[in-house]
């Protein structure tokens, strides 16, 4: 059995500023890593732990740098680390169909959700609304649809309250197993539950996915073709989005590209994305 694990951070525990990342390293990094510690814990606590020969585990948030090689090897031999960037399919870098399942680990709400900490989808200072085929799309969902391209499910997402509230109450993904690791309050204030409430969820959970029948899990697909469209934040990102192939202005701020494979539009949401950023804030004035 292999298991991708995709990691990002706005939805850790411990965690509810940005500016953590650069005013506080140490804690903020070991936000990170113990999420991951108690999942890998999960895994080898689980019945199923002798049929896992593989642990892939995309460190996915920014530029990609924040889990520990050494610790997650002394941990697992079984770990394979993918740190660093800019790389191809940014937050499912590697993945394939010979993955079995995958789990979202520290995801958060997307862009516009009431009582989402941190809520944004992919770029925050970029992109306004997020769709593809008409469909509102977070982080979660529109990896999953890369997951699910390769056929793979998802099983477990660990994130705050807003994601909660958009992939089960709201519908988006209700089967996954879900790990709430805070309550929302504001853009950027959370009240956080107790590590030892949140280790046990996560061990317990990691153990009744891992017990399912792969097989029986949905897998997240659209359907193609693929039209992408993103509503930036400022007029000035999208006369740069539109200089990409095959892109088109819907309105003053809105981008639209179609796509007949899913692996483009993936790689395209970060090159829109690094393309638009580069016109906030200084030379938009």
């Amino acid at each position: 059995m292999k298991i991708y694990i995709s990691v990002d951070m706005e939805g850790m525990a411990g965690i509810c500023h940005p500016r953590q990342e650069f005013d506080d390293v140490a804690r903020f990094r070991k936000a990170m890593q113990q999420q991951v510690e108690w999942v890998v814990e999960g895994i080898q606590k689980s019945s199923k732990n002798d049929d896992v020969d593989e642990i892939l585990i995309a460190d996915s948030h920014g530029g990609g740098r924040h889990l520990h090689y050494d610790e997650l090897s002394d941990m697992d031999d079984r770990i394979y680390l993918v740190s660093g960037g800019a790389r191809p399919q940014y937050m499912m870098p590697c993945m394939h169909s010979g993955y079995d399942i995958v789990f979202l680990v520290g995801y958060h709400a997307g862009v516009g959700q009431e009582c989402g900490n941190m809520n944004h989808s992919y770029w925050g200072r970029t992109f306004h609304d997020f769709r593809i085929n008409g469909k509102y799309m977070n982080e979660s969902t529109i990896n999953s649809a890369y997951a699910g391209y390769h056929k793979v499910p998802v099983g477990l997402v660990i994130g705050d309250s807003g994601l909660e509230k958009q992939l089960i109450t709201d519908g988006m993904m209700p089967w996954v197993e879900f790990v709430k690791t805070k309550e929302a309050l504001s853009f950027l204030s959370a009240k956080f539950r107790p590590k030892r409430l949140i280790k046990e969820e996560t061990i317990e959970k990691v153990n009744k996915v891992l017990n399912k029948d792969f097989s029986q899990i949905p897998v997240y697909e659209l359907e193609k073709p693929y039209v992408l469209r993103i509503e930036m934040n400022m007029c000035s990102m999208l006369d740069r989005a539109v200089l990409l192939p095959g892109a088109k202005s819907i309105d003053g701020r809105t981008v639209e590209i179609m796509f007949d494979d899913y692996e483009e539009l993936f790689n395209a949401i970060v090159a829109i994305g690094h393309l638009t950023s580069s016109a906030y804030p200084a030379d938009a004035r």
